[in-house]
């Protein structure tokens, strides 16, 4: 039987961390679409921006909902605001290398890293509304539901847009769009089917 007991003040930690994610994330798309030499990459993150500043609100209209302060600072969330804008400092670094398509490559790796952040955060308070019961749930739950399947989109279609990326730079014929965004994965199952299927895509075109 699942629990129904957690540590709220490491559930308060994870909500913080998760806001601070989602105003990193705000800051490292902006940035990657500058970074962007793919139409249709450029495009793909566009709307991941959008959706991750309602990821934004979402969350602070949680913390709000469950008496915290969405401006209130912890240790754990000095460290993801400190990576965020590392991740961002590393973007600006490889646009002023001065080859576009280079920067690209980096600026999809640095979103790999936030979205794997991102995805464990709702993950995890996916876990706690599943494992808990009442208001504090319910709330959790809501939140979980309208943002799950647009997380799994960010994380597994930018590592294909990545690999395909580093594949194109090598020399080799790549899958552009990528297997993940043709095939609208949003699992991990998916997206690993996905990626057996682009050597069958690559023998079509």
């Amino acid at each position: 039987m699942a629990s129904k007991r957690h540590d709220r003040a490491q559930l308060n930690e994870l909500l913080y961390q998760a806001l601070e994610t989602e105003s990193g994330g705000i800051k490292i798309y902006e940035t990657a679409i500058e970074c962007a030499v793919n139409a249709d990459l450029r495009e793909e993150w566009q709307g991941y921006l959008d959706e991750t500043r309602r990821h934004h609100e979402i969350l602070t209209a949680v913390l709000t909902e469950l008496g915290l302060d969405p401006k209130a600072r912890t240790p754990g969330r000095e460290i993801v605001a400190h990576i965020g804008a590392s991740l961002v400092k590393a973007m600006r670094m490889a646009m002023a290398a001065g080859d576009p398509q280079a920067a690209e490559l980096v600026a999809a790796e640095c979103v790999v890293l936030a979205e794997t952040k991102d995805h464990q955060n709702w993950e995890l308070i996916g876990h706690v509304a599943k494992n808990s019961s009442g208001k504090e749930a319910a709330t959790l739950m809501d939140a979980y539901e309208q943002v799950e399947k647009e997380e799994d989109h960010h994380l597994y279609h930018t590592k294909g847009w990545g690999r395909e990326l580093w594949i194109g730079s090598l020399g080799f014929k790549a899958v552009l769009p990528p297997p993940e965004e043709v095939k609208h994965v949003e699992t991990a199952i998916g997206a690993s089917r996905a990626e057996q299927a682009r050597e069958r895509m690559l023998k079509k075109n």
